[in-house]
Parts: C-alpha cells; sequence; structure tokens
C-alpha cells in the first residue's frame, strides 16, 4: 500500500475511532435509541467506505501483480481471496 493511501486510511480510520467514543457518550448519556442507531449506521459507512478504498488497493496493486507475475498458483490465490471476501455475508 502506498504511503498517500496509507495517510488517508489512517486519517479516515482516526474519525471513524472518534465517532465510536462519540457512541460510547451517547449510551452513557442515555441519548434517544435513534440517535444512536443514526451515528450507528454513519460508522458502518465510515468503515465499509475504508474497506473498499483496502480492496480497490489490492486489486490495483497485489492481484495486478500476480497478473503480470505469469504465476498461475498466484493468480488463482489472489481469485480465490477477492472471491472468498466478496461472498461473506454484509451483515
Amino acid at each position: 500500500m502506498q504511503n498517500d493511501q496509507k495517510t488517508k486510511l489512517t486519517k479516515r480510520l482516526a474519525r471513524v475511532e472518534g465517532q465510536v467514543r462519540g457512541l460510547q457518550r451517547m449510551i452513557e448519556e442515555d441519548r434517544y435509541c435513534i440517535d444512536v442507531v443514526t451515528q450507528i449506521s454513519a460508522v458502518r459507512a465510515a468503515l465499509l467506505k475504508v474497506e473498499q478504498e483496502v480492496l480497490k488497493d489490492h486489486v490495483a496493486h497485489c492481484v495486478e501483480h500476480a497478473i503480470s507475475s505469469g504465476d498461475a498458483e498466484d493468480q488463482r490465490r489472489k481469485v480465490a481471496e477477492l472471491l472468498e471476501i466478496l461472498n461473506r455475508p454484509q451483515r
């Protein structure tokens, strides 16, 4: 993963961490349930964006490398990994 991508994702995860701490405070303060659920949805969306960026980077570098290497076993392994991840339940 490129350094600029690492920096971007690290910053995004720090924001997610702050959101989660905010959720903890909301629970401690007995905030309105729908407000809490709304914030949980926002955290999930933020984590999904991080996941998408990591997968995009994986395809652009790791999978691309396997394809260009000509190593059929590595190519099959990378495709199998992607299929396994993409077929996992999202809930």
